[in-house]
Protein backbone atom coordinates (compact mmCIF):
# COMPACT_ATOMS: atom_id res chain seq x y z
CA UNK A 1 0.00 0.00 0.00
CA UNK A 2 2.76 2.57 0.72
CA UNK A 3 4.12 2.45 -2.74
CA UNK A 4 0.70 2.33 -4.34
CA UNK A 5 -0.10 5.63 -2.29
CA UNK A 6 3.40 7.49 -2.45
CA UNK A 7 2.85 8.91 -5.84
CA UNK A 8 -0.33 10.79 -4.57
CA UNK A 9 1.77 12.02 -1.35
CA UNK A 10 -0.63 10.64 1.11
CA UNK A 11 -0.13 7.57 3.96
CA UNK A 12 -2.34 4.92 4.59
CA UNK A 13 -3.94 6.41 7.59
CA UNK A 14 -4.96 9.45 5.03
CA UNK A 15 -5.86 7.23 2.53
CA UNK A 16 -8.02 5.26 4.97
CA UNK A 17 -9.98 8.96 6.13
CA UNK A 18 -10.54 10.22 2.82
CA UNK A 19 -12.26 7.20 1.56
CA UNK A 20 -13.96 7.14 5.21
CA UNK A 21 -15.14 10.75 4.86
CA UNK A 22 -15.88 10.16 1.26
CA UNK A 23 -18.09 7.60 2.22
CA UNK A 24 -19.79 9.42 5.26
CA UNK A 25 -20.42 12.13 2.89
CA UNK A 26 -22.41 10.15 0.57
CA UNK A 27 -24.60 8.34 3.18
CA UNK A 28 -25.39 11.13 5.56
CA UNK A 29 -27.99 13.89 5.21
CA UNK A 30 -25.50 16.39 7.09
CA UNK A 31 -21.68 16.87 6.83
CA UNK A 32 -19.67 14.00 9.28
CA UNK A 33 -18.25 15.40 12.00
CA UNK A 34 -14.65 14.61 13.28
CA UNK A 35 -15.83 11.83 15.95
CA UNK A 36 -18.32 10.15 13.08
CA UNK A 37 -14.81 9.98 11.00
CA UNK A 38 -12.79 8.30 12.94
CA UNK A 39 -15.98 6.05 14.23
CA UNK A 40 -16.01 4.89 10.57
CA UNK A 41 -12.32 4.86 10.16
CA UNK A 42 -12.06 2.78 13.29
CA UNK A 43 -8.87 5.46 14.32
CA UNK A 44 -8.06 7.58 17.75
CA UNK A 45 -9.96 10.74 17.99
CA UNK A 46 -6.71 12.88 18.77
CA UNK A 47 -4.75 11.28 16.11
CA UNK A 48 -7.94 11.41 13.73
CA UNK A 49 -7.72 15.41 14.36
CA UNK A 50 -4.06 15.50 13.59
CA UNK A 51 -3.90 13.79 10.47
CA UNK A 52 -7.06 16.39 9.25
CA UNK A 53 -5.17 19.08 10.03
CA UNK A 54 -2.55 17.98 7.69
CA UNK A 55 -4.71 17.00 4.89
CA UNK A 56 -6.83 20.50 5.34
CA UNK A 57 -3.35 22.56 5.23
CA UNK A 58 -2.94 20.46 1.70
CA UNK A 59 -6.52 21.78 1.02
CA UNK A 60 -7.96 18.24 0.47
CA UNK A 61 -10.30 18.36 3.50
CA UNK A 62 -12.71 21.25 5.35
CA UNK A 63 -13.25 21.30 8.55
CA UNK A 64 -15.49 23.85 9.62
CA UNK A 65 -17.35 24.82 13.03
CA UNK A 66 -20.83 23.20 13.58
CA UNK A 67 -23.92 25.35 13.74
CA UNK A 68 -25.09 24.50 17.02
CA UNK A 69 -21.97 22.99 18.87
CA UNK A 70 -18.99 25.17 17.77
CA UNK A 71 -16.70 22.57 19.49
CA UNK A 72 -18.08 20.19 16.80
CA UNK A 73 -16.02 19.73 13.81
CA UNK A 74 -17.99 19.46 10.37
CA UNK A 75 -15.98 18.28 7.88
CA UNK A 76 -15.51 17.98 3.75
CA UNK A 77 -13.68 16.46 1.14
CA UNK A 78 -12.54 19.65 -1.46
CA UNK A 79 -12.47 18.84 -5.33
CA UNK A 80 -8.64 18.61 -5.05
CA UNK A 81 -9.12 16.01 -1.98
CA UNK A 82 -11.82 14.17 -4.34
CA UNK A 83 -9.28 13.37 -7.30
CA UNK A 84 -6.74 12.87 -5.62
CA UNK A 85 -8.94 10.32 -3.73
CA UNK A 86 -9.53 8.77 -7.22
CA UNK A 87 -6.28 8.92 -8.65
CA UNK A 88 -5.31 6.65 -5.16
CA UNK A 89 -7.74 4.72 -5.01
CA UNK A 90 -7.69 2.74 -8.48
CA UNK A 91 -3.65 2.52 -7.72
CA UNK A 92 -4.76 1.04 -4.23
CA UNK A 93 -7.11 -1.44 -6.47
CA UNK A 94 -4.38 -2.43 -8.65
CA UNK A 95 -2.83 -3.05 -5.49
CA UNK A 96 -4.59 -5.11 -4.05
CA UNK A 97 -5.80 -6.92 -7.03
CA UNK A 98 -2.20 -8.08 -8.03
CA UNK A 99 -1.66 -8.64 -4.89
CA UNK A 100 -4.29 -10.95 -4.16
CA UNK A 101 -4.30 -12.67 -7.89
CA UNK A 102 -1.86 -15.13 -6.77
CA UNK A 103 -5.47 -16.90 -5.10
CA UNK A 104 -6.45 -17.40 -8.96
CA UNK A 105 -9.99 -18.71 -8.99
CA UNK A 106 -9.65 -19.25 -5.03
CA UNK A 107 -10.09 -15.21 -4.66
CA UNK A 108 -13.85 -15.29 -4.49
CA UNK A 109 -13.70 -17.96 -1.70
CA UNK A 110 -11.36 -16.21 0.11
CA UNK A 111 -13.24 -12.97 -0.17
CA UNK A 112 -16.30 -14.91 1.75
CA UNK A 113 -13.91 -16.38 3.99
CA UNK A 114 -12.96 -12.95 5.34
CA UNK A 115 -16.32 -11.60 5.13
CA UNK A 116 -17.35 -14.20 7.63
CA UNK A 117 -14.46 -13.70 9.68
CA UNK A 118 -15.35 -10.00 9.66
CA UNK A 119 -19.34 -10.83 10.69
CA UNK A 120 -20.27 -9.68 6.90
Amino acid sequence: MRAALAPHDLTHVQFVLLASLWWLSEHADEPPTQRELADQAGTDAMMTSQVLRRLEARELVTRGADERDTRVRRLGLTAAGARVLSGALADVEAADGAYFAALGSGQAAFTRALGKLGGG
